[in-house]
């Protein structure tokens, strides 16, 4: 009976040994999200930028090519990759974000020409469309080279 005693007071002597969690020290204990929930799947208006904007820098650090396939989003990181489609026609694109906007109230999403084009809404201007969220980016600034 002594040594049961003398045994679990040893483990437990051990057990209270053994780091513990630390309280307000501003890290976190478990796994932490670095990344900010988003929807997955977003519906609301278009709209699209072209040459006003070609040749100069996205909010990511690249050169604007209205020609490319990519897409300013107000909140989703830079990088992300989405499948737009357009709801009015049922075409459907894969984007990358690579800047921010659009600034006009009710819109989600801005194409570039490219895109509007592909997607086929560069007549009207604005398309409803459904964005679907299919890898978060890094949300990294690209370098440019000059």
């Amino acid at each position: 009976m002594i040594r049961k005693i003398f045994i679990l007071t040893i483990v437990l002597s051990l057990l209270a040994c053994t780091a513990s969690p630390r309280y307000g020290s501003g890290k976190a204990s478990g796994p932490r999200k670095s990344k900010k929930h988003h929807a997955r799947v977003i519906t609301g208006v278009s709209s699209f930028y072209a040459d006003d904007f070609h040749g100069k820098l996205t909010a990511n650090g690249e050169v604007y090519d209205m020609y490319g396939l990519t897409a300013a989003h107000k909140t989703l990181p830079l990088n992300t990759i989405v499948r737009v489609t357009n709801l009015n026609n049922g075409k459907s694109l894969i984007l990358r974000i690579n800047d921010r906007g659009p600034y006009v109230k009710g819109r989600i999403l801005d194409c570039s020409y490219g895109a509007a084009l592909k997607l086929g809404f560069v007549g009207q201007g604005t398309t409803k469309v459904k964005i679907e969220v299919m890898e978060l980016g890094d949300n990294k600034y690209m370098k440019h080279k000059s």
